[in-house]
């Protein structure tokens, strides 16, 4: 199907032009937001008001997050829609996670007569949320993800509308996954300056070390071992110590700004 088939258009209560499409704000919520965290949590709202316009009264959304064999629910159109999905975790099957193992959309008409699993579908019929559908999102390296979306109301969601969540999960899907992508390679180089910072700060270290004992390098990082081991303190912090006991000053990496 041709996504831009998509009956769902921007929700009139997210800020953004009027010829803007629901691709396009999608990837503007991947480069306005700071992190992937920050981008779940933009996603979960924009998709709660885009499925709500389609179906004429409110819709919540949360978004559960399976990678390395953990599931998580990472965010939530509401502080509700959170809870509503972790409820599910705790219960450990429900249709969110069902989705995500069969890697199918997952209907429940009215969870208040469901019987596929019939503990948690009471438990949020009883909070209100009479029917619910779960759209996967496959994701690079195994991980999938979920939108999955509760109604106050049975019975809402029909064929057509449950195409256009397919539809804007596929796009939806995209989007995450290059949000998470350039999580990773900010992590990775979040990790690569810490460690080069720590690396600097021992390497001062041990030249302390070798002028005070007039000692090789070797020797002065095992004696650095020896006193982190005896301290039970990690090897840069006691670096750090003996840096600042000497230059009454904490050590700077010469790439810093």
């Amino acid at each position: 199907m041709d996504e831009m088939n998509v009956e769902f258009a921007v929700p009139e209560d997210v800020s953004a032009p009027n010829d803007v499409s629901v691709p396009e704000q999608l990837q503007d919520l991947v480069i306005d937001s700071e992190d992937v965290g920050g981008f779940l949590g933009e996603l979960a709202v924009f998709s709660a008001a885009a499925v709500s316009e389609a179906v004429g009264f409110p819709v919540l959304c949360g978004i559960t997050l399976s990678r390395r064999r953990r599931t998580a629910t990472v965010a939530g159109s509401t502080h509700e829609a959170r809870l509503i999905d972790e409820v599910q975790q705790a219960y450990g099957d429900g249709p969110c996670l069902e989705a995500m193992r069969s890697h199918t959309t997952v209907h429940v008409p009215d969870t208040s007569t469901e019987e596929r699993w019939s503990d948690y579908c009471t438990v949020i019929a009883q909070r209100g949320h009479l029917a619910a559908l779960c759209v996967p999102l496959e994701l690079d390296e195994g991980a999938t993800a979920a939108l999955n979306f509760f109604a106050p109301q049975a019975n809402v969601y029909d064929e057509a509308t449950i195409r256009s969540c397919e539809l804007y999960a596929s796009q939806a899907e995209r989007s995450l996954r290059l949000a998470v992508r350039i999580g990773v390679k900010q992590q990775h180089a979040d990790d690569l300056q810490d460690a080069m910072q720590n690396r600097t700060v021992i390497d001062l270290a041990c030249g302390i070390i070798m002028g005070q004992n007039r000692c090789t390098q070797d020797q002065a990082f095992q004696i650095l071992k020896k006193a982190s081991s005896s301290r039970n303190q990690k090897l840069r912090d006691v670096a750090q110590t003996l840096i600042e006991s000497v230059a009454n000053q904490a050590p700077v990496a010469h790439f810093e700004p």
